[in-house]
C-alpha cells in the first residue's frame, strides 16, 4: 500500500514540474518589425514608404477624450494612427518583442 501511495505522490509531483516555453519571433518576423514605421511618423511619409494601404479603417474615437484611431493595413502589418502620427504598427500573429532578450536563460 505504501508503495502505491508513494508511486501516486511522485507522479503529482512529475506533473507539477513542468517548465513553461518562450516563443521567440523567428528571423523573418524580426526583421520585418524592424522595418515598420517608428511611433511619430506622420501619414504621408507612411504613404510615400510603403505605398498606398490594402485597406483603411477608422476604429472609432468621437469625443475630445477620445481621438480619432485609424487602422492601415498592409500585406503583413497594420498601422494604427492618432489623427495623423504612428502610434503603433503591428505584425498581426506575431508575438510582442521580447524585453530584456540578453536576460534570457536557455
Amino acid at each position: 500500500m505504501l508503495r502505491f501511495l508513494v508511486s501516486g505522490l511522485m507522479l503529482v509531483w512529475a506533473s507539477c514540474t513542468m517548465a513553461e516555453t518562450l516563443a521567440v519571433p523567428e528571423k523573418d518576423v524580426a526583421e520585418l518589425a524592424a522595418t515598420l514605421p517608428s511611433r511619430g511618423t506622420n501619414m504621408a511619409e507612411v504613404q510615400r514608404r510603403y505605398g498606398e494601404p490594402l485597406s483603411r479603417s477608422a476604429a472609432g474615437g468621437t469625443a475630445p477624450k477620445q481621438p480619432l484611431i485609424n487602422r492601415w493595413d498592409y500585406d503583413g502589418f497594420s498601422v494604427f494612427f492618432e489623427k495623423d502620427r504612428v502610434i503603433d504598427a503591428v505584425v498581426p500573429g506575431a508575438p510582442p518583442p521580447v524585453a530584456h532578450r540578453d536576460r534570457l536563460v536557455p
